[in-house]
């Protein structure tokens, strides 16, 4: 990263709050690195979270549509 706003957008492009932003890069300025990558770590760990919760919404979709599509009666 070129400056701290170059970081700043990266992580606002990457979903994180203004808490996170701010803790993340007091946590840098104090030499904290490592406090610094865990709060990274948890957003990371939200955005899979999330994903996973999409993908299984995506599965019921692609399951509902392969019944309709393959036994031509629906029974509402």
């Amino acid at each position: 990263m070129n400056n701290e706003n170059d970081m700043i957008q990266n992580l606002k492009d990457a979903g994180c709050d203004d808490g996170t932003i701010v803790a993340f890069i007091t946590d840098l300025k104090e030499k904290r690195i490592a406090d610094g990558l865990k709060l990274l770590a948890v957003h990371r760990r939200s955005l899979l979270e999330e994903i996973h919760k999409d993908q299984k919404q995506i599965d019921c979709l692609d399951y509902l549509v392969y019944n309709i599509e393959n036994n031509k009666k629906v029974n509402v």
